[in-house]
């Protein structure tokens, strides 16, 4: 049974270009990084530490905890090295349990042979000690195992988030193409915007932006939407403590009635949806909805914040020409309505985003799933800016 309060090497993973603001993350609840690289944050970290690091990460993808580190030259290798982690001392004979795989070894062609491998190792290994074992599958419902094996070296981790944490939860109706809950939360980090300056979302889709925003601004954690992660699997694993971190969250909530977030879109669906998703996620009374074109969406003059649009990117065939009209008027709308704004477009279509017509002081680099995108940002000055 492991020691909840041991810390150990944790890896806490991020998409690729969102790892300053998991850094961000990660040293205001109070941990220290050892390193950071592309898509992670390493630190060490008690398994304790990591529930809280599931619990109220807003960028991040999974966090791992090491149990092993070795040396591992070939596949050959992979089932006597396995076999040999007492994973009785993490997982329950009756328990449940997966393992994922990322290899970069010459010896193997497909990681699932590593997933069977390492599966393979486990059971025998309860096979021999207590005549039965556990079950597997390839979901992650129970305990998830994770292999990170580059060349001749392997880390093995407990997976303690288990299923992403892309997604906060609050999600039940996605929308057309929508924003993952963590790619917004880094988006609007990159904003800067602060909580004290109207935050206005034209063409808001499901509403992922606005809600994401609410969510920051009153200190709504992910792990508020969320009831089941992989820790709650791990022997040793305390269902007090861990509720008593839910209340915690719980009491951090701070409401403010004077903060203006306005959400516009064109479709009465959309507007819809996302007004479903908000009032999951707890946050429809902060949310100024509105049914129009994105031209007409309230601006309020005082105090001047942050306008953020996501735009479609036309992917499809003759889509373009129909979007160079869109993005031109986004561009005269920032020019003309929102003056003393810092105005943002999210774009996968930097051919498009020339047709704004307005010089980017920013491009900010970003993947939304496969599509390499930038975050434009567009100072609209008009005397001092208060934000």
């Amino acid at each position: 049974m492991l020691d909840f309060n041991q810390k150990e090497k944790v890896f806490v993973t991020c998409k690729d270009r969102s790892v300053s603001y998991l850094e961000k993350e990660v040293r205001e609840l109070g941990f220290v990084p050892e390193s950071v690289s592309r898509t992670g944050v390493e630190l060490r970290a008690s398994l304790e530490d990591c529930m809280d690091l599931n619990l109220h990460l807003r960028t991040a993808s999974h966090v791992l905890y090491e149990i092993k580190s070795f040396y591992l030259h070939h596949a050959d290798d992979i089932y006597r090295r396995m076999k040999a982690i007492p994973w009785e001392d993490y997982l329950d004979v009756d328990g449940y349990f997966s393992v994922n795989s990322v290899v970069d070894n010459e010896s193997v062609t497909t990681p699932l042979i590593v997933n069977v491998k390492v599966k393979d190792a486990i059971v025998d290994r309860f096979r021999d000690k207590f005549g039965r074992r556990p079950d597997s599958g390839s979901d992650f419902n129970g305990l998830v195992f994770q292999i990170f094996w580059k060349e001749n070296h392997a880390n093995v981790y407990i997976n303690t988030s288990g299923d992403t944490l892309a997604k906060h939860g609050y999600r039940k109706i996605p929308g057309k193409a929508p924003m993952m809950e963590d790619l917004a939360a880094a988006t609007i980090y990159a904003t800067e915007w602060n909580t004290r300056v109207p935050f206005i979302n034209p063409m808001c889709g499901s509403g992922t932006l606005a809600i994401e925003a609410a969510l920051m601004a009153t200190k709504r954690y992910p792990g508020l939407f969320r009831d089941h992660y992989a820790f709650q699997s791990i022997l040793g694993y305390d269902e007090a403590a861990y509720q008593a971190k839910v209340t915690k969250l719980k009491n951090k909530i701070t409401e403010i009635p004077e903060l203006k977030i306005i959400a516009s879109d064109i479709s009465l669906q959309a507007i819809s949806f996302a007004q479903e998703n908000a009032a999951t996620a707890g946050v429809d009374h902060m949310i100024q909805f509105e049914v129009c074109d994105f031209a007409e969406t309230p601006i309020p003059e005082k105090p001047r914040g942050v306008i953020i649009f996501n735009p479609e990117y036309g992917e499809r065939l003759g889509e373009e020409a129909e979007l160079e009209e869109i993005y031109k008027r986004m561009g005269d709308f920032m020019k003309q309505k929102c003056a003393g704004y810092r105005g943002y477009i999210f774009t996968g279509n930097m051919q498009l985003a020339k047709k704004v017509g307005l010089k980017a002081s920013r491009r900010i680099e970003f993947w939304n799933g496969t599509i390499d995108c930038r975050l434009l940002k567009y100072e609209l000055y008009q005397g001092k800016r208060e934000d």
